[in-house]
């Protein structure tokens, strides 16, 4: 007898990066679950699947059944769990915002314990493993306890063809295997950003400020005149702030003999290196090594979804430069999604 077509419900789920990943593997998303409405028109434009506005800390397993046509115990079921993962990263930023939000792992676990879907995925920020604090250890006990097997690590998603550097957690459970394994990226060409970004890839050269009316979005913020100055005086290819500390006009109170600290902020990015870790922040030069490496300004919202691997033709449906930078630097990246469906996928058809 056939396998049953592999099917998905996203928590947590976004602008679509993992929902979008996982359609292009073969795997059908039922849903996305979200409660900021400012993700429904962009999940439900790209990913083509249901868009479910709630809270899951307020939502009752019982009550999912009644919004999409998903059944306990079902083998072919996929829960991805991929939480806001504020509170976790080990970025030194205020938490108290994100406080909230550090428990929705044991609010999935709820959601897991009542369907007990064939698999579950997590993608979350390190500290998620690394903080003593953190719920990811009873989420273990829970899985152990229900007869989940289970395989997680903290993965360079540039090894999987994502042109930046950025370090995840990730998990893969399921309670149809003994033993599970991790996505293996093979042997990947690591991408740089000189690889996906620039005028041969697309990019015209545009100045700080610029606003791009159209769906491609190359648009970028405006700098500070301070600003301008400091990056005009910053090295490209990879420059850094070091460039003008000892300016007294340029150099920022907080960095004054801080030379080794904070050295990405105010930084440029590489041409040929993976870029830095896309954030919600990396339209802000001041917020990381998010300035482009040649030109006079922040990457452009477009540049940051493709450095993401977000397709040029995914519609992010804001003009606001701050809600898009979110939608997209909260994501996860699309092709590393894609990688986990198709692994899915070889462990359905191997079992």
């Amino acid at each position: 007898m056939a396998e049953k077509k592999l099917k998905a419900v996203d928590f947590f789920c976004g602008a679509g990066g993992m929902s979008f990943g996982l359609k292009k593997a073969g795997i059908d998303v039922i849903a996305g679950i979200d409660f900021n409405k400012d993700c429904r028109e962009t999940y439900e434009l790209n990913t083509k699947a249901k868009f479910i506005e709630e809270d899951v800390e307020l939502l009752k397993p019982s009550s999912l059944s009644s919004l999409i046509n998903i059944k306990q115990n079902d083998d072919s079921l996929i829960f991805a769990g991929c939480s806001p993962c504020q509170y976790w990263t080990l970025i030194a930023t205020n938490k108290s915002k994100a406080s909230k939000s550090k428990n929705l792992l044991m609010k999935f676990q709820d959601f897991v314990e009542y369907f007990r879907p064939g698999y579950v995925v997590i993608e979350n920020v390190p500290g998620l493993l690394n903080n003593p604090e953190s719920p990811l250890h009873k989420f273990l006990d829970f899985l152990s306890e229900n007869d989940y097997s289970y395989s997680y690590k903290i993965l360079n998603l540039s090894l999987f063809g994502v042109p930046q550097n950025r370090k995840r957690f990730f998990l893969i459970a399921s309670r149809l295997h003994k033993s599970i394994e991790l996505p293996d990226p093979g042997n990947i060409r690591i991408k740089t950003v000189k690889d996906v970004i620039g005028a041969v890839n697309g990019f015209p050269k545009i100045k700080h400020g610029h606003r791009d009316e159209s769906s491609f979005m190359h648009t970028c913020a405006s700098l500070e005149s301070i600003n301008l100055k400091r990056l005009r005086r910053t090295p490209k290819d990879g420059g850094n702030r070091l460039s003008w500390s000892r300016d007294p006009e340029l150099q920022l109170k907080a960095y004054i003999n801080k030379d080794n600290c904070f050295k990405d902020v105010y930084g440029r990015a590489f041409w040929n290196k993976p870029s830095p870790t896309i954030t919600t922040k990396f339209y802000s030069i001041s917020n990381g090594r998010f300035a482009h490496p040649d030109e006079n300004r922040a990457f452009s919202l477009r540049e940051g979804a493709t450095l993401q691997t977000f397709p040029k033709n995914y519609k992010f449906c804001t003009k606001n430069i701050i809600k898009a930078a979110t939608l997209i630097g909260n994501a996860v990246p699309p092709l590393f999604a894609k990688h986990v469906g198709k692994h899915i996928i070889s462990l359905q058809i191997a079992k």
